[in-house]
C-alpha cells in the first residue's frame, strides 16, 4: 500500500517558482532529487505509488510521483535521497499548518488530482485563492 510524504516548499511562493528555482539548479536531464537529514523508514511503501506533497505558504498545492529513496554517506555524514517523478500534478489546493522537515502523509489523508480543466481559463493564484476560501 503507498504512503507518501509531505513537505514545505520553502523559497517558492507557487508552483511556477519552484519550477523556475528547477531550472536554475538542475541541468536538463538531471533527475529530480530532494535532499533531508533522515532516511524515512517506511520508504519502501513510499516507493510503492506514493508521492510528495509540497505546501505553498500553508497550502498543499501539487505532488510529484517518488521513484527512489536511498540513504548516501555514512554515520554522521548520512543522508537521504529522494529521487522524484519530472511530472507536478495539481492537487486540490488543502490548508495545512506548518512543521519542520517533512511527514508521512497517508493515502485517506492526501488531497485529491486536479482535472487539467478544473478552473478553465481562471489564472491559477485566482484559482487557488477560491478553493481556499472554499468558493469554487
Amino acid at each position: 500500500m503507498a504512503l507518501h510524504m509531505i513537505k514545505l516548499c520553502v523559497g517558492a511562493d507557487t508552483i511556477e517558482d519552484l519550477l523556475d528555482w528547477r531550472r536554475t539548479h538542475y541541468a536538463p536531464g538531471q533527475p529530480w532529487t530532494l535532499r533531508t537529514r533522515q532516511t524515512p523508514k517506511r520508504a519502501a511503501e513510499m516507493i510503492d505509488g506514493g508521492s510528495l506533497y509540497r505546501v505553498f505558504k500553508g497550502v498543499i498545492l501539487c505532488r510529484q510521483r517518488i521513484l527512489a529513496v536511498n540513504t548516501v554517506g555514512e554515520g554522521v555524514n548520512a543522508r537521504c535521497e529522494v529521487t522524484l517523478d519530472e511530472e507536478i500534478v495539481r492537487v486540490a489546493p488543502t490548508p495545512r499548518r506548518a512543521f519542520q522537515g517533512w511527514r508521512y502523509l497517508e493515502v485517506k489523508d492526501a488531497p485529491e488530482d486536479l482535472a487539467l480543466d478544473a478552473f478553465g481559463e481562471a489564472p491559477p493564484e485566482l484559482a487557488r485563492q477560491l478553493r481556499e476560501l472554499g468558493a469554487w
